[in-house]
């Protein structure tokens, strides 16, 4: 993956100019068309499979009347009057007739009609109209609602003497997060965070630019994706929130990494196709691992999540997409601009020749390091205790979905849900709707009417002010007013004591009931996304382990990242549950409702924490990890590490924090806990896991740190993340001479055996092309592992290799195909293998225990083959025998162009 970033880059670098033409038309026309084309976001929470939203279904077939959402107009006079009088009703009937004749309205409720009940408050205060519509929430026009509030208006004037009419419910609820001014602040602290780190404004903004320009066309995207399936309005959201954050880092590795690349002396192609590469394969790795994570969203299987973590998913991927192509392009534009300038004067391109550039590492870390590291036990116990106190409240964080009492204070659905809880009761502002199936029944409405009387009597119940069966009389409603509000934990109570009351209806009445409505779905969706956290942290944790065993090639490391992650989601947990639940500072960050946080809060904290925790990891562990491979010293590779890559990860997790942060003050009730726990959990993770927990565990293992289990090393894939393979293989770009000839090149070529006991050791060749290299040994001297090295089927190897032109094993998949291996010991027929290889025009043939080709004929044709040398295209073949004596084969080998090596014994299993 390096090399095909690495000619990116260089291919992007000299066309940068058709590739910013490209983003530009792929802005323009995403932005054109999704402004044309897309259906508005869609904020019905459905969860398919569930009792409630089965339900809920079921009505829209049966009871149509009943299915869509509903309204309600609450009339509220002053103290001292009574709401109940004759001229009140006249008012209220004539309103409830207006009503009825408005577009979308299915049928209107006159509060002082006989057959209602529970309308009127017990203070005699309040009376509640209610209003139910035809069309779900997201369908009702704007028309409609302007409707229903003149009417209001009206009522209230014609009541008078102060009365007032507050204009609510589900269909007056404003849930559509929108952009504010207050988000600039995100960008204003990224600009002055880039502006303190570059201290140049060309490349303070770059980053900022890429990242709008990355959020407008995945936003865009988004839009579009509602043309196919439903979006709810926090995904937009959600996918700018995030993929401000992430594009804006992106940006600064590529960047961080190409100016000290300038500062070094290489040329600004050359920096700009080694920083893609090298960078770019972290910020790969990065986005793959929240990619990953927010995919992993759909295991809760809920269409409205997994339609938030896909938006999410795909802002972060054109994040990724702009970080490699966009990024360089503009790197391309601004030249030698970009060189620092402190650094520029030390060195390099005005004296001709590079020099190693005086970096001026940041005064703070090596103090801070030697800190944390100097006693790491109590390091270690100060982080644990700490985040471990952080995260007690998390055991009683409740989850909700978002109600009216949750808007914004001081707006129509917010007073009317404050008027009904008043004067009503709480449980008003969230009914709960059980549904009989009573076709069976020769008495419809009595069945009802026994079910209603036998709720009413169940514990948490306030009110059944409605049970009817439909018009085909085949199934009946009703209505239940719970003691508390939608977002209870006693209102979960009341649903399941309900629930447990089914069967005993089903054998009394012969009935199947369920319980529905707008509150119980939300219920659902939190107990599904409650019951998903487990499995879905699992995933995470297992990934967690995976991804970084294969990029750091240890065990330790893994395992101490997991539980560093693991700390800062349980204390961003229990920091979110003190604010939103308890109430503490709820004030100062105005919070319009405490109690509760949404529900997928959770789950989408865990996965894109994840992603950015790895992040980190990964850039300031890699360079612990480079120094400790070229200079060893546990001790000094971590403080050296440290010191060279906190500046990036201060500064890339300052900017996250400060992107998230905005979103806080001025956030809807859905977006504000989202971003809250977002913003402490990057803070939390970034400056205290990673700079305090990480290194004082480095140091606490020492050199156990770093190294797998051999079984499980030459098991697990090599990942990459940091271009390391890339730099190797640039580094024997023109190794061993720029216009060599030889097909194999090996320095300092070595192999250990799965317990670490050596295979060889310090291997050196220079084959030419078209000779013949014999490798021998009598016994396990380690030559067919060797042999198996030069044919790229065994890559574990160490030192430099290079075969056929490929740098191994960076291109082993390249080299295999190129080179043929004979078992002259197991092949019947090894000759023919040869000839077959040699018609394939296979350039390099490698042969092991050629000294066990015995029948004259194979060994008379394989003697031939040797002395011809030539494959059927015309090309010189070179052979590479494996034997136990070169004696044994001497009759094989031509007089010329050969190459014998000798293997000894070494104590270890050949593999």
């Amino acid at each position: 993956m390096s090399s095909f970033l690495y000619r990116l880059g260089r291919a992007v670098a000299r066309y940068r100019g058709l590739v910013v033409l490209a983003w530009l038309l792929v802005f323009i026309v995403c932005g054109t068309a999704s402004a044309l084309l897309n259906k508005g976001t869609d904020d019905t929470f459905a969860i398919p499979g569930s009792e409630s939203q089965d339900a809920m279904d079921h009505l829209d077939h049966v009871f149509p009347q009943v299915s869509g959402t509903s309204a309600q107009l609450v009339l509220l006079v002053p103290e001292g009057q009574q709401v109940d009088t004759a001229a009140t009703r006249q008012a209220v009937s004539d309103a409830v007739d207006r009503i009825g004749d408005v577009a979308q309205v299915e049928l209107a409720s006159d509060p002082f009609d006989p057959d209602v009940n529970d309308a009127v408050s017990d203070d005699g205060l309040a009376a509640n109209i209610g209003v139910q519509l035809s069309v779900v929430s997201t369908d009702v026009h704007d028309s409609t609602l302007t409707d229903l509030s003149g009417i209001a208006d009206d009522l209230a004037g014609e009541v008078g003497s102060g009365a007032r009419v507050y204009t609510g419910g589900d269909a007056f609820a404003d849930r559509v997060p929108g952009l504010s001014s207050t988000e600039a602040v995100g960008l204003l602290i990224a600009l002055v965070v880039l502006l303190l780190m570059f201290r140049t404004i060309v490349a303070a903004v770059m980053p900022l630019v890429t990242a709008v320009v990355g959020v407008g066309v995945s936003v865009a995207l988004v839009y579009l994706g509602t043309l196919f399936v439903p979006v709810s309005s926090t995904a937009p959201m959600l996918a700018v929130m995030i993929g401000l954050a992430v594009g804006i880092d992106y940006a600064l590795f590529l960047l961080s990494r190409h100016r000290d690349q300038l500062a070094e002396g290489l040329s600004v192609e050359e920096s700009i196709a080694r920083a893609t590469a090298t960078a770019g394969s972290a910020v790969l790795f990065a986005g793959l691992t929240v990619l990953i994570a927010l995919l992993g969203l759909s295991v809760a299987r809920i269409p409205f999540l997994t339609t938030m973590g896909v938006a999410a998913a795909l802002g972060v991927a054109v994040a990724v997409c702009v970080a490699v192509t966009l990024v360089p392009a503009l790197l391309a534009f601004a030249g030698r601009r970009l060189v620092p300038k402190v650094r520029a004067q030390a060195g390099g391109e005005r004296s001709g020749r590079r020099r190693r550039p005086r970096f001026r590492k940041p005064r703070v870390a090596r103090p801070w390091v030697r800190f944390v590291t100097r006693r790491p036990i109590v390091t270690i116990a100060v982080v644990v205790l700490g985040l471990g106190a952080l995260a007690v409240p998390a055991a009683n964080l409740r989850l909700a979905l978002p109600d009216n009492g949750s808007q914004e204070p001081g707006s129509p659905a917010r007073e009317t849900y404050d008027v009904v809880a008043e004067h009503f009761g709480a449980g008003y502002n969230g009914p709960l709707l059980v549904t009989a199936d009573v076709i069976q029944s020769t008495d419809p409405s009595g069945l009802v009417d026994d079910l209603a009387d036998e709720i009413r009597d169940i514990p948490g119940v306030a009110a059944v002010p409605l049970a009817t069966p439909n018009e085909k009389g085949d199934t009946g409603i009703i209505s239940v007013v719970p003691t508390t509000a939608p977002d209870d934990a006693r209102t979960d109570a009341l649903v399941e004591r309900i629930r447990d009351q089914e069967p005993h209806w089903l054998a009394e009445h012969d009935t199947q009931t369920a319980v529905t409505g707008l509150t119980a779905v939300g219920i659902d969706v939190s107990a599904r996304l409650g019951a998903a956290l487990v499995p879905f942290g699992l995933l995470v944790a297992g990934l967690s382990l995976v991804l970084l065993a294969m990029v750091f090639r240890s065990v330790w490391v893994p395992v101490k990242a997991t539980v560093g992650y693991l700390l800062s989601i349980g204390a961003a947990f229990g920091l979110t549950s003190l604010v939103f639940q308890e109430g503490h500072g709820a004030a100062l960050l105005d919070v319009a409702h405490v109690g509760s946080v949404i529900s997928f809060l959770p789950i989408i904290l865990m996965g894109v924490l994840f992603g950015l925790a790895m992040d980190y990891e990964v850039f300031l562990v890699s360079r612990i990890r480079e120094h400790y491979a070229h200079h060893g010293g546990a001790q000094e590779a971590i403080e050296e590490g440290f010191v060279s890559a906190s500046r990036v990860v201060v500064a890339a997790a300052l900017i996250m924090f400060g992107v998230f942060a905005a979103f806080v003050p001025d956030g809807s009730a859905t977006i504000k806990p989202i971003a809250f726990a977002l913003a402490v959990g990057v803070f939390i993770d970034a400056f205290v896991v990673r700079m305090m927990f990480v290194p004082a565990v480095l140091a606490l293992l020492g050199d156990r740190a770093w190294g797998l289990p051999p079984a499980l090393d030459r098991r697990l894939p090599v990942f990459d993340a940091e271009g390391d393979g890339l730099l190797h293989e640039l580094r024997l770009a023109d190794w061993p001479a720029p216009d060599s000839d030889e097909v194999i090149s090996a320095r300092a070529l070595s192999l250990d055996d799965d317990r670490g006991r050596p295979v060889y050791r310090d291997v050196e060749l220079h084959v030419p092309r078209g000779e013949v290299l014999v490798l021998h040994g009598s016994g396990a001297v380690g030559k067919s592992a060797l042999l198996l090295s030069l044919a790229g089927r065994v890559t574990r190897h160490r030192g430099d290799l290079k075969v056929l032109g490929q740098v191994l094993p960076q291109h082993v998949h390249a080299l295999r195909p190129k080179v043929a291996v004979v078992d002259g010991r197991g092949d019947r027929d090894p000759a023919g293998r040869v000839t077959e290889a040699l018609a394939r025009d296979i350039e390099l043939i490698l042969v092991d225990d050629a000294d066990l080709v015995l029948r004259s004929e194979a060994r008379a044709r394989l003697r031939d083959q040797l002395g011809f040398r030539v494959t059927s295209g015309g090309s010189p073949a070179t052979f590479v025998l494996a034997c136990q004596d070169p004696d044994r084969v001497v009759d094989l080998l031509p007089l010329e162009a050969t190459q014998l090596y000798a293997m000894t014994r070494r104590p270890a299993e050949v593999l």
